[in-house]
């Protein structure tokens, strides 16, 4: 613990330093000055973008991308209410997202400031956490605790707005050093049982999810699956915590879910993206980091819940008897195998319109193993979703399961901020760069280059074929055919081409990772063409 005096912003950033936090995300606002002049005086690095919504999920991303908090400095009124999307975001992804909000000052509250609002009650049901900080010399104390909550699993977001005459004020106070929590142990008799079913199981199967990110957990992920010789699918941030060239890694055959005797999920949800934990006949074993994420609308015949790498090393070490796995992975890997080659057809798509797997095709070739991909859309990324593999841990960013457009700008920016030295690529549909494309000129402005490439199909799939098939007409469906994306971008001062010829995708990738400027590939996709998919929503 160390004393430190200054006004309330610089108290607030000595805090964060504590947390290894180097740099906010904020778009300018009087409120919060005071932040900001910390941040200087500390040489904090300040991101600023075009609309809240992009700073608080490029907040959230940093936190994705690093598994400390990432920190949003929003300014009161609607500078916090623009980020109640990106904030639930952090919410149902379990993101240490911490949102430091300006407030109308205390000491004329009711008599109608400049965006006088009282926030909390409006993010409480989305926080870990939602406070005001009464008093300038509180603000050490209670940043510190809520980073800490935010970091505690099952982690998630917090909320601390500073009314404007306490975060100017001045005071002298006590700085807390860091608290990283760790994850209680497991019940060891409920992890044992776990462990039995999951050897025991003619035709086991283990799905892998973003808890196994934050818990840092991939080496314990790997030598369980290796030592119980289970085959493993991953989605969400569990993508690349078992490489996809893993002998045991499989994301083509599904299909194994419905036909297991015993399926292991093991920290993520039991939502609509896994059946809602029903598979078939099987056992579910559900792993998950507190008790509090055990599913409730389902009978888990084992969920040990606590530390994930404690649970999964248990799993690799426990002395069971196992069934022999290895005609069941053959299987499913002959399966696997086949569907990979028949995928050939579409990522090689000579077609016009352009057939969106062919985008991929292209872009496989050139993705370095730790490249990071960010999907932001509806049809045109569910084929990131499927045909992109990732090769190491927190390389894969998506909205996770809250399914909110306009995450693209943020996460890319966070990225470019976290990794320097990567490449990193940005999927959009056309529907989600309406969100927040005003931010490719944050991305100009602060010298952040990514390349982004547009499913540009001049509709929303996600919803007009559906409409289509239900009701035989669809509305509110349609957006302009060809629009010119990459114009827009060139205006902000980046640069990008737009693509209508398969044979020409390959150029242009090649043009846009040699840029080194945010560049924008617009490709005009074939919109007869819908991802298949067959997951329920409901």
């Amino acid at each position: 613990m160390t004393r430190v005096s200054g006004h309330g912003g610089e108290l607030a950033v000595a805090v964060l330093q504590r947390y290894g936090v180097g740099e906010i995300f904020t778009l300018s606002g009087g409120h919060i000055f005071s932040i900001y002049d910390g941040c200087v005086k500390a040489g904090v690095r300040i991101f600023d973008v075009r609309h809240e919504q992009t700073a608080t999920f490029a907040a959230e991303g940093m936190a994705k991308l690093t598994r400390r908090p990432g920190v949003a400095v929003l300014t009161a009124g609607p500078g916090v209410t623009n980020g109640v999307s990106a904030i639930t975001t952090a919410h149902f992804n379990g993101s240490p997202l911490v949102v430091l909000g300006g407030r109308a000052p205390q000491y004329r509250w009711g008599a109608g400031s400049l965006q006088e609002l009282d926030h909390v009650p409006i993010v409480a049901s989305i926080t870990k956490l939602a406070r005001t900080v009464d008093a300038t010399g509180d603000i050490p104390k209670e940043l510190g605790a809520a980073i800490e909550t935010a970091l505690s699993p099952h982690r998630g977001p917090v909320f601390l707005d500073f009314p404007l005459d306490v975060a100017f004020g001045s005071a002298e106070s006590d700085v807390p050093d860091a608290v990283v929590p760790r994850a209680a142990e497991p019940d060891a008799d409920e992890v044992a049982k776990a462990a039995r079913l999951l050897a025991g199981a003619e035709r086991p199967v283990l799905v892998a999810g973003g808890d196994v990110w934050w818990g840092g957990a991939w080496d314990a992920l790997r030598d369980c699956v290796e030592a119980l010789r289970v085959p493993t699918f991953v989605n969400g941030l569990g993508r690349g915590c078992l490489p996809a060239d893993h002998e045991l890694a499989f994301a083509r055959v599904r299909s194994a879910l419905k036909e297991a005797d015993v399926v292991a999920v093991v920290g993520t949800p039991l939502d609509f993206r896994l059946s809602f934990g029903s598979f078939g006949s099987a056992q579910v074993i559900h792993v998950v980091d507190h008790p509090d994420q055990v599913a409730r609308h389902a009978q888990p015949a084992a969920a040990p819940a606590g530390d994930i790498g404690t649970t999964l090393g248990t799993f690799a070490r426990l002395s069971v008897e196992r069934a022999d796995h290895e005609p069941w992975i053959t299987k499913l890997r002959t399966e696997e195998t086949a569907r990979r080659a028949a995928e050939q057809v579409e990522l090689e798509a000579d077609t016009e319109p352009v057939h969106p797997a062919r985008v991929y095709g292209e872009l496989r070739r050139r993705l370095a193993r730790d490249a990071v991909v960010i999907g932001d859309g509806g049809d045109f990324v569910s084929y990131a979703g499927r045909l992109v593999d990732s090769y190491q841990p927190g390389c894969w960013m998506d909205p996770g399961p809250y399914g909110c457009l306009g995450t693209g700008l943020g996460y890319a920016m966070a990225a470019r901020v976290a990794h320097p030295d990567r490449q990193i690529v940005l999927m959009l549909g056309d529907g989600a760069i309406g969100f927040n494309g005003m931010d490719f000129d944050s991305l100009v402005r602060q010298g952040l280059p990514v390349v982004a490439i547009v499913g540009n199909n001049g509709i929303w799939g996600l919803e007009k074929h559906p409409m289509q098939a239900i009701y035989g007409y669809d509305v509110a469906a349609d957006l302009q055919p060809g629009c010119r994306y990459d114009e827009v971008v060139k205006a902000l001062g980046g640069a990008g081409e737009t693509v209508t010829r398969a044979v020409d995708l390959g150029p242009a990738l090649d043009r846009a990772f040699a840029a080194g400027a945010p560049y924008l590939v617009n490709v005009i996709t074939d919109p007869a063409v819908a991802y298949p998919r067959s997951s329920n929503l409901a």
